[in-house]
């Protein structure tokens, strides 16, 4: 959704010339893997952050516009609410010192960012969710002020033709409605690339969908909507329903939704793409001049601008994305799966486990997807939003000649099983030593405490609240807290829970 999409309204011819252009697109696509045009190996991985505007009381500010006018760089750009910033971090070789380079750049790049929202009385928030958001908050006029976005809003909104729904039941049950999308701004991600070369698009796609529910249940951080405690990590539920085009009706036919787990493993990028022109009608039948099919004849790079423009409006939790740089395309696996947060260190550890265990994983010789079934890695999915540190998940049996799964705590398979995968996976990258022990000893130390993001938030609101503050107070002083400790930026495994006790006066 970053590139830049202005038109006022589509009538039917615009939309049958989109979907003949995304066919020609996709016909180009499958030259293009056929003739082996796309980019060699290089280990790039990039990184981008949503981020909230709070104020020093704990609550959202609407402020990404006079924000980003100070802060005036193109690492930031704004996002879904007014209350929304996103961070990019430039394409690094996963190799040596890589973790601590992108821990050294984020922190100045999130510290400059503060520092200017601080001119404006707002400060910056890494947080899967902002615990004071009200519905209140979330409305059509809090939408930024983009063209894209109101222009996303309002196609949405009339392909399912009716409020959207929100039924979320966790240790409370929240059901409301919403005239617009913005509920989904309350979710705010980080997004790990990854690029690979066509033939290994499949095998690392499928590694990430494997391993999402353990990204979640490990980084957690998103327990708490509209004042309600719900799913440890309750962006998944929230985005899917305030996005979700089909009315009651077509959601019994079982028709998609727009934001989905999948339902298969793949054999090649090219068929995440066909599924995408199959299953969704566009929402954006924005067509470009190009004409790719001519482009490449001429030997040319085609842009592809409707194919990826129809992917970005499909919210998969591992995407494909079709890029170019430098005049030649390449494939990358978007992992957007893990919530933005709590600090930087948390932030790069989460990075370092997904790309070292993705590696391994992909390059076993009898690989976990085919031991383990689909549906189980969609159900771990969803065990793993709802109970996030504590939750217990299907694996395929250990050893040689085991067979099918076994159910097991997340931790104990990250500490068993997947943290020494994860650093066979850095070495094969070239990770430095010191970078893989370091970030991966968090991972290990939140699996040893049970502690992560989601239940550092959720113990210190209950001692708020038993401390005799009521609820919106407690998340509000939750709130405060958390921003305080993100600052100061030790990982979340090692903060004290509950609130600090005020300094007597005299």
């Amino acid at each position: 959704m970053g590139e830049k999409v202005v038109a006022e309204s589509f009538d039917l011819s615009d939309r049958h010339r989109y979907r003949d252009k995304l066919r020609q697109c996709l016909t180009v696509l499958g030259r293009l893997l056929e003739e082996k045009r796309f980019d060699r190996p290089k280990n790039l991985m990039g990184l981008e952050i949503e981020l909230n505007l709070a104020g020093a009381d704990g609550l959202p500010r609407m402020m990404n516009a006079q924000v980003l006018e100070r802060i005036a760089s193109r690492d930031f750009q704004t996002e879904l609410a007014m209350f929304n910033l996103e961070v990019n971090i430039a394409p690094h070789r996963l190799e040596g010192r890589i973790f601590d380079r992108l821990s050294e750049e984020l922190r100045t790049s999130l510290a400059y960012a503060d520092r200017k929202a601080g001119e404006v009385d707002a400060g910056i928030v890494m947080i899967g969710i902002l615990p004071t958001l009200g519905r209140d908050d979330l409305v059509s006029s809090n939408i930024s002020d983009v063209d894209r976005y109101a222009l996303l809003n309002d196609q949405i909104v009339a392909a399912r033709g009716e409020d959207f729904a929100l039924d979320i039941d966790g240790v409370e049950r929240l059901v409301c409605t919403s005239k617009s999308i913005a509920p989904e701004a309350a979710c705010t991600s980080v997004q790990l690339h990854l690029q690979v070369t066509p033939g290994r698009f499949a095998d690392v796609w499928n590694a990430a969908q494997a391993v999402a529910a353990v990204q979640v249940a490990v980084g957690a951080n998103a327990p708490f909507l509209f004042g309600h405690e719900l799913w440890r990590e309750s962006r998944p539920p929230l985005f899917q329903q305030s996005t979700d085009t089909r009315p009651p009706e077509l959601q019994a036919q079982g028709v998609r939704p727009r934001t989905w787990f999948g339902e298969r493993w793949i054999s090649s990028a090219y068929e995440l793409f066909e599924e995408n022109l199959r299953y969704y009608p566009a929402l954006l039948p924005i067509c470009d001049d190009e004409d790719p099919l001519r482009v490449l004849d001429q030997g040319g790079t085609p842009r592809l601008a409707e194919l990826v423009l129809h992917n970005g409006t499909v919210y998969r939790w591992n995407r494909p994305v079709y890029g170019i740089a430098d005049g030649v395309p390449h494939l990358r696996v978007e992992n957007r799966v893990l919530p933005a947060g709590p600090t930087v260190t948390d932030v790069i550890a989460n990075a370092a486990f997904y790309y070292g265990v993705v590696r391994a994983l992909a390059e076993e010789s009898r690989p976990v997807w085919t031991r383990l079934p689909f549906e189980a890695a969609a159900a771990n999915f969803d065990a793993a939003c709802r109970h996030g540190i504590e939750a217990r998940l299907r694996w395929p049996r250990r050893g040689r000649y085991g067979g099918g799964t076994v159910e097991v705590d997340a931790v104990s398979l990250v500490r068993d099983e997947l943290l020494p995968l994860a650093e066979v996976g850095l070495d094969a990258w070239g990770v430095e030593p010191a970078d893989r022990d370091f970030y991966l000893g968090v991972i290990e130390e939140r699996c040893r405490r049970r502690v992560n993001g989601a239940s550092w938030q959720a113990e210190t609101f209950h001692q708020a609240l038993e401390k005799g503050l009521d609820r919106d107070v407690a998340l509000a002083a939750t709130t405060r807290r958390y921003c305080e400790l993100m600052h100061v930026g030790e990982p979340v495994h090692t903060w004290p829970v509950g609130l600090p006790e005020p300094v007597p006066l005299g």
